[in-house]
C-alpha cells in the first residue's frame, strides 16, 4: 500500500509497543504490541537478523540488558532466541511476522526501525519482502543512512525516515566530525527521507530547515505530551497513554 504524510500526521506511536515492565509487559514483546493494537495505537519496533537469517524484533545488538545473556543477538538461531525470556517474564523474542499478525487484527500504523549490522542488504531485502504482504500502514526508518538509501533505490514507494540523535549521543562512538554530520542529518542528500525521527532534544537548524521544506519531524521518545505535540508532526511515546492522534 502506498503511504503518504496524511497516514502519519499527528499520530502517537507506542515506543516498542505499549510496554510497562512494572506490569510484566516488556518492550518489543508480543504482549506489548497486542496491548498497543487493542487500544488502536500505532507502534514503533526494531528489526534485525538472527544467526539463521530470521527477521526478529529486538532493539539492542546484544542480549545482556533484556535477556541477561552476554552475547550478540546474531550469535543465536531464532529457535534459540525464542527460548530466552524478556526481562524475567514469560514473554520471548518474537518474529517480525508475528508482530505484524497482531496489527493485522487492528491498531494504527507502524514505524519499522532497521538496525544496522554486517548484513544490512539481507535485512533490507527480507524486511521489505515481509512488508509487501502486510495490508496495514507502515513506514521504515534507520540510523544508518545507507539502509534508508536502500529503500529509496529499491522500494521508493515506502515512506522512509532518517533516525538521528544529538551530538552528545554520537560522540562516544564516532569521531567529532562524523558525530557532527550524523547529528545534523547531513547525509539526507543520499536518501531523501520523507521524515526525520529526531531524539527529543534541541534540533539543529538544518533539521528544522528540512521540515520547512516538507520533511516531517517525528519525536523519540516523548514523555512530555503537550510540549512534544506542539513541536513535532508525529510522536513516539512511552510511560503515558495519549489520544490516538493529536
Amino acid at each position: 500500500m502506498k503511504t503518504s504524510k496524511e497516514h502519519f500526521w499527528h499520530v502517537n506511536f507506542a515506543h516498542r509497543g505499549l510496554h510497562d515492565i512494572k506490569s510484566g509487559v516488556p518492550e518489543n514483546s508480543l504482549l506489548a504490541f497486542k496491548l498497543a493494537a487493542d487500544k488502536g495505537y500505532g507502534a514503533e519496533l526494531d528489526v534485525q537478523l538472527s544467526k539463521d537469517g530470521q527477521v526478529v524484533v529486538f532493539h539492542d545488538s546484544d542480549l545482556k540488558r533484556v535477556c541477561g545473556i552476554d552475547a550478540k543477538v546474531n550469535a543465536y538461531t531464532y529457535e534459540e532466541l525464542h527460548k530466552m525470556k524478556l526481562r524475567n517474564t514469560e514473554e520471548t523474542i518474537p518474529l517480525f511476522t508475528d508482530v505484524l499478525d497482531e496489527f493485522k487484527r487492528g491498531g494504527g500504523p507502524l514505524i519499522v526501525e532497521l538496525k544496522t549490522g554486517k548484513k544490512n542488504r539481507e535485512l533490507c531485502e527480507k524486511t521489505y519482502k515481509i512488508l509487501q504482504d502486510y495490508p496495514g500502514i507502515y513506514c521504515i526508518e534507520s540510523f544508518d543512512p545507507m539502509i534508508v538509501r536502500w529503500f529509496m533505490k529499491n522500494a521508493p514507494d515506502v515512506f522512509r525516515g532518517q533516525l538521528a540523535a544529538g551530538y552528545k549521543d554520537y560522540r562516544p562512538t564516532y569521531p567529532p566530525i562524523l558525530a557532527f554530520f550524523l547529528s545534523h542529518c547531513s547525509f539526507c542528500f543520499l536518501n531523501k527521507p520523507d521524515f526525520i525521527a529526531y531524539q527529543n532534544v534541541k534540533r539543529p537548524r538544518y533539521v528544522l530547515r528540512k521540515r520547512k521544506k516538507g520533511v516531517m519531524l517525528f519525536a523519540w521518545t516523548s514523555r512530555k505530551p503537550d510540549i512534544d505535540q506542539k513541536l513535532n508532526d508525529a510522536v513516539i511515546f512511552e510511560k503515558y497513554q495519549p489520544e490516538l492522534r493529536y
